[in-house]
């Protein structure tokens, strides 16, 4: 999964993307490595794989991990390639999903960009050079499928489509909340590569002091309304505070937690948005070589599951031993005594994948 991080100068986008960086590179839960100055992958928060660690003591423990890009160069004209516009916008086509830092705090020692905080207006700003830029290719898209049509009255239903889309965009909204009428509709849209398609989570940086009284904060709420209407998700954070934790061993980060408060950082609540904002699970594989989480889209079937791990595994399927992870510890992490109380199921092609199946692929190529 790789995420985007995007933001007018002066909201803490850096921040943010450095103490999760940070996090990362601290913290015994997120290996972390650096590819380039602006590129971080850290590794998913997941107590199960951990568990499954102290049971078989691996030779390998290989978390699922999160690509974070730290997305720099926008100004206003960027979709006509001002400022670094073209490599803003190549960015963001590159991401799964976005994440937009938008500030929700006030500051008389950190300016912003346009004089004030209004985080309607810089939200504004992002998503239009994201539209103008889908209008571009939906455009582009229209006048195929309109030439098309001559020959073909199968187009028909694209053609309509791409109108209402485009009307859609030029009344200043992203295409994630263009109104869908059927799985057709769904296969135009998903095929157009639309910028302002992508997921997107709005990350409310705040003050100290906003953040442990959220709901009172007037910027929190202008972004929460505007995350709905658009269908977007929204997270309440505090880059500072986040900087704070990144410092930490884990030890200190659960006491540092708890006096404020939180069961989880903003690291681990962004990832539990993000996967379910792109609709993702993990199933684990465990044995003395390697310990693994993997991340699939939820509704995968066991073959499309084992193809994750290896092409070979997909294309010579003969069926999946399964055991959910809960079932597995309450035989006390003993594979044998699940299978001696039948709880280790045998599953074909047709198996849909659960978060959590520990499972063991059997296949011949």
């Amino acid at each position: 999964m790789k995420l985007g991080m995007v933001g007018l100068p002066n909201v803490g986008k850096s921040t943010l993307f450095n103490a999760i960086t940070n996090a990362g590179a601290q913290s015994a839960n997120y290996p972390f490595c650096t590819i380039e100055p602006n590129v971080g992958m850290v590794s998913v928060p997941d107590e199960r794989l951990e568990k499954l660690a102290e049971i078989y003591n691996p030779d390998k423990f290989t978390p699922a991990v999160i690509e974070f890009v730290d997305i720099a160069g926008l100004v206003k004209g960027a979709s006509k390639g001002e400022g670094l516009g073209n490599k803003f916008l190549s960015n963001i086509r590159e991401v799964d999903a976005i994440v937009h830092v938008v500030r929700c705090f006030e500051s008389d020692d950190i300016i912003h960009v346009e004089g004030s905080v209004d985080p309607a207006r810089d939200i504004e700003t992002i998503n239009l050079e994201l539209i103008f830029s889908d209008i571009e290719i939906a455009t582009r898209r229209l006048d195929k499928a309109t030439k098309a049509l001559k020959g073909d009255k199968s187009f028909q239903v694209e053609v309509d489509f791409l109108k209402r889309l485009i009307a859609h965009l030029e009344e200043g909204l992203p295409a994630r909340s263009v109104e869908i009428l059927d799985d057709a509709e769904t296969e135009i849209l998903n095929t157009t590569s639309l910028l302002s398609a992508k997921p997107v989570i709005y990350a409310c940086n705040m003050s100290e002091d906003d953040f442990a009284d959220i709901e009172n904060n007037a910027h929190y709420g202008t972004v929460k309304a505007l995350a709905e209407k658009e269908k977007a998700e929204i997270l309440p954070i505090c880059a500072a505070l986040e900087a704070e934790i990144s410092g930490l061993d884990d030890e200190e980060k659960v006491l540092f937690l708890e006096e404020l408060g939180l069961e989880r950082s903003g690291l681990d609540r962004m990832i539990q948005k993000c996967y379910s904002l792109l609709g993702l699970i993990s199933y684990l594989t465990a044995g003395k070589p390697e310990v693994r989480a993997w991340t699939i889209t939820k509704g995968t079937k066991a073959p499309g599951a084992a193809g994750k791990i290896h092409t070979d595994f997909e294309r010579g399927f003969i069926r999946a031993e399964v055991i959910a992870f809960d079932d597995f510890m309450a035989c006390g992490g003993s594979m044998v005594t699940a299978k001696e109380k039948g709880l280790v199921r045998s599953e074909g092609k047709e198996y849909v994948m659960n978060d959590g199946d520990i499972v063991l692929f059997r296949f011949n190529v």
